[in-house]
């Protein structure tokens, strides 16, 4: 019954990801990991909503696969939790249309902490953009749900793009099983990591 409608979804993000794959700008990506390996703290993600998910889930990514990182929601950034964040910092606020006014109102702020910012957006003439050091861009694209409101697409992309900017970073930080196995000790993947030895 339902078949149709799902394929259709997923077949709007399996499309959205290979327009993003001949889009993106890579020595614009290039300047974003060479900044991220050079943080002398840590990765800060930002944002609010469907975006502050995916800021949570990448934090994790990062941290678990060697670049210490943790999650800001970005409301709760103005009621003190600003004060998480250090000059040696370098902050990534994700807003899809780099609009959100959640996450621009961090901006100032983090100016006068002293953070590099880096725009991860779909807008790359946003206010968002325009106001970090350096840029994330991904396509803007339809979103999946019949009604191209709600967040599926754009989501998508800053998940999938976000995996592959902090991959990148640990394999080229020769990152190995058993720097993961310090991390992720627990669970399935801890299990079969203690049985290899690691």
């Amino acid at each position: 019954m339902y078949k149709k409608s799902i394929e259709t979804v997923i077949t709007k993000e399996r499309d959205a990801i290979n327009v993003m794959l001949k889009s993106l700008d890579y020595n614009e990506l290039d300047k974003v990991i060479r900044v991220i390996k050079k943080t002398k703290g840590k990765v800060v993600f930002m944002g609010v909503g469907k975006s502050g998910h995916i800021g949570e889930k990448l934090a994790a990514t990062f941290s678990s696969t060697g670049t210490p990182s943790f999650y800001v929601h970005c409301t709760e950034s103005c009621h003190g939790d600003l004060g998480m964040i250090e000059q040696r910092d370098t902050v990534i606020l994700i807003s899809n249309s780099g609009s959100t006014k959640e996450v621009t109102q961090n901006i100032e702020p983090l100016r006068k902490i002293g953070a590099t910012l880096i725009a991860f957006t779909s807008k790359k003439d946003s206010v968002l953009a325009k106001s970090c050091d350096y840029q994330i861009i991904y396509p803007s694209l339809s979103e999946a749900d019949h009604l191209n409101l709600a967040p599926t697409v754009s989501s998508t992309l800053t998940l999938v793009l976000g995996d592959a900017i902090g991959c990148a970073i640990s394999k080229d930080k020769d990152f190995t099983r058993s720097d993961f196995y310090k991390y992720h000790p627990n669970g399935a993947l801890g299990e079969s990591l203690k049985k290899e030895g690691k």
